[in-house]
């Protein structure tokens, strides 16, 4: 692959979490985006990562490292957004590339819009691999619906979101994982921020998030499916099972409501707080 030696590719890295422990590790798309930046022959890669340095998220910074980088430049800082953007700024990288969202907390896949329009540099989705990297472009293969693919040209410096239908990234060695460096970066720009926007920025982190299990989702009734005209009609026209069925002649209004809720609850269409 050809590459102009001076592209510098900023691969932002994030803590995720195990589907099924919950236990902290390197987020599965971003390990993507820096194994894509690592296949990139002559490529200047730095990582970044915004937040403190703790013993939850050491082990999975390190999972990084263990990819083959020599560090991670940790930027502390409390706005993300902010963050990123002033870091890769003072990196003078041309490349932004990414995950499509997060694995923990909000995790609304907005990051990567609202970092291109904060840099003012175009965005490509979908990101599946970097075919070629010429003087002031990129030409890319980006995922589309039903496992096509799409080849693109897009002008640098540029945002690009790694699709899950990416590369898979490497296994992570122990032993570099554990020589590779994690250096806190201070950014001078950071300091230079207005006072509307530390208390924007403030008022949005005042706000706090409230984490509660998911309701269990309404059970639907069984639905016939014939492949035939005369299926359908066999199924239309077939009488019920008697043997789970009551018939209601004659009964009041309650009671035939009665009889219909009592259904309801059986079949789990219906909660017994009275909402479906």
């Amino acid at each position: 692959m050809s590459l102009n030696q001076a592209t510098r590719v900023a691969v932002l890295l994030s803590i995720g979490q195990h589907p099924v422990t919950a236990r902290a590790r390197r987020a599965d798309q971003d390990a993507r985006a820096l194994e894509l930046a690592l296949q990139l022959n002559h490529a200047d890669v730095i990582p970044l990562h915004v937040g403190q340095l703790n013993e939850h998220n050491e082990a999975a910074l390190r999972s990084y490292l263990g990819m083959g980088i020599s560090q991670i430049k940790l930027i502390g800082n409390s706005d993300i957004l902010l963050g990123l953007e002033q870091g890769v700024r003072e990196s003078q990288a041309n490349i932004v590339l990414c995950g499509s969202r997060a694995e923990t907390g909000e995790g609304s896949g907005l990051v990567p819009y609202l970092l291109a329009k904060k840099l003012g540099w175009p965005i490509v989705s979908g990101l599946v691999s970097i075919e070629k990297l010429d003087q002031g472009s990129a030409t890319l293969l980006q995922a589309l619906p039903r496992g096509q693919r799409r080849k693109l040209k897009v002008s640098l410096p540029a945002v690009l979101a790694v699709d899950p239908a990416a590369a898979v990234a490497r296994q992570s060695a122990f032993g570099p994982a554990q020589r590779g460096a994690i250096t806190p970066q201070k950014l001078s720009s950071i300091e230079a921020v207005s006072g509307a926007e530390v208390k924007h920025n403030s008022a949005l982190h005042s706000f706090l998030w409230q984490f509660q299990p998911a309701k269990k989702r309404p059970k639907r009734l069984k639905i016939i499916k014939a492949t035939s005209a005369r299926d359908r009609f066999k199924a239309a026209a077939a009488k019920a099972d008697a043997s789970g069925g009551k018939v209601l002649q004659g009964v009041s209004a309650d009671d035939a409501a009665n009889e219909i809720i009592k259904l309801l609850l059986e079949e789990s269409v219906l909660n017994l707080d009275g909402h479906l």
